[in-house]
């Protein structure tokens, strides 16, 4: 096992990659449409999905990437692509592309609590990558168990992130949500290029 020290830094880490306080503009814009239930829902999955990605990323995470042949960049690529596609419907206002509305059922609510809120937004390839190399800086059941109960928090922080989106919302009103969806898609775009690029320059080192 590792000193108190080293987990801390793991835990800042892997808090700063999430970025859940960050991720509150980009919750409201894509809950903008839901009504308080679906999106107490929503929270509940995606925080219950971050924890179980985080989780089998730091128990098969690097067998499961291995076994397919795919690289943490190629995954980064695919996640950007993702976003770009969800930050154009933002940008362009198309609310049955953005957000499940009231008329969707619990299922298709669930999927997109976990695609793309949970997975590439929150536990998206720098989380996941983070986990598989915290994963072998020590050894024994000591040492996954802390790693778990450091991915259990992360994931209750997650959880809080969401009921705090509603009352951010709330004080914006309805004209200030649409505004700020429309900006939200610009820099979700932009982070999507990010993703992208930084995947890219991964696959081909050339491009650095």
């Amino acid at each position: 096992m590792l000193d108190f020290t080293e987990y801390s830094k793991i835990f800042l880490s892997l808090f700063a990659i999430l970025d859940p306080i960050g991720m509150i503009p980009i919750i409201i814009a894509f809950t903008l449409e839901l009504t308080p239930q679906k999106r107490a829902r929503i929270g509940r999955m995606a925080s219950l999905s971050v924890l179980g990605i985080l989780l089998t990323a730091l128990l098969i995470g690097e067998w499961v990437l291995e076994f397919f042949g795919i690289s943490i960049h190629s995954f980064r690529v695919a996640g950007g692509i993702l976003l770009l596609l969800m930050s154009i419907a933002m940008l362009f206002g198309n609310k049955d592309k953005r957000s499940p509305n009231d008329s969707i059922d619990g299922e298709a609510t669930s999927s997109f609590a976990i695609v793309p809120l949970s997975t590439p937004l929150l536990a998206g390839p720098g989380a996941i990558s983070t986990i598989i190399l915290d994963a072998h800086k020590g050894h024994g059941i000591g040492h996954y168990a802390v790693l778990g109960l450091v991915i259990i928090l992360l994931s209750f922080i997650v959880w809080l992130t969401f009921l705090i989106a509603p009352w951010i919302s709330k004080r914006l009103g309805r004209i200030g949500s649409d505004v700020f969806s429309r900006l939200m898609g610009l820099i979700l775009a932009s982070i999507a290029v990010e993703f992208i690029a930084g995947g890219l320059r991964g696959l081909f080192p050339a491009l650095g």
